[in-house]
């Protein structure tokens, strides 16, 4: 019974597309239960103020929770110097949001966010949720990171140290050379 069935599964991987089994194995690992989580980063125009910027960050927050959002950070990064022009614009108010949305939605998100005059250039991307332990180790990492750069550092200082008490004073040189052509017998 048993080779029968390997025969039929190598029937039916034989005839099936192989993007469609790889689908197959991976369904209900891929498929999770918690909300994805995002990060948008969106340039506003200079042609506004400071004043006139924050109106539009709310209308953006504003489209992400109509559309079922839920906005985590909102982080206004201040006006900055764009990299090449946009649409003429040099200069441009930077904004970050993280938000957690449905899938779906964020396609009407991504459209509104197009179709706005007020937003130069925006860019949607999945962000991963960090576990407790990962931040954990991270912070362990970055410690260990801090302590070799600190030993670093002292070694530095030290071999700074040694090279001064190398370094001979230019009086004491120079006393030196005047014993030296002061001798009559130079040989």
């Amino acid at each position: 019974m048993e080779i029968a069935n390997n025969f039929r599964l190598k029937l039916f991987v034989n005839f099936v597309p192989y993007s469609f089994l790889s689908c197959l194995s991976c369904m209900s690992k891929t498929k999770s239960s918690e909300i994805p989580h995002y990060e948008l980063l969106y340039i506003v125009s200079n042609k506004f103020s400071e004043d006139e910027v924050k109106p539009i960050a709310e209308k953006v927050t504003k489209i992400i929770t109509d559309n079922g959002g839920k906005i985590t950070l909102n982080q206004d990064w201040g006006k900055r110097r764009l990299a090449y022009a946009i649409k003429g614009f040099y200069h441009g108010y930077y904004q970050l949001v993280e938000f957690d949305l449905i899938g779906e939605s964020l396609n009407k998100v991504d459209r509104s966010l197009r179709m706005s005059n007020e937003v130069l250039r925006h860019q949607i991307v999945a962000k991963k949720i960090k576990t407790p332990e990962e931040i954990e180790k991270e912070k362990k990492i970055a410690e260990k990171i801090a302590a070799k750069n600190a030993e670093e550092e002292k070694n530095e200082n030290e071999k700074e140290k040694a090279k001064d008490k190398d370094k001979i004073d230019l009086k004491d040189l120079d006393d030196k050379l005047d014993k030296i052509l002061d001798t009559d017998s130079i040989i």
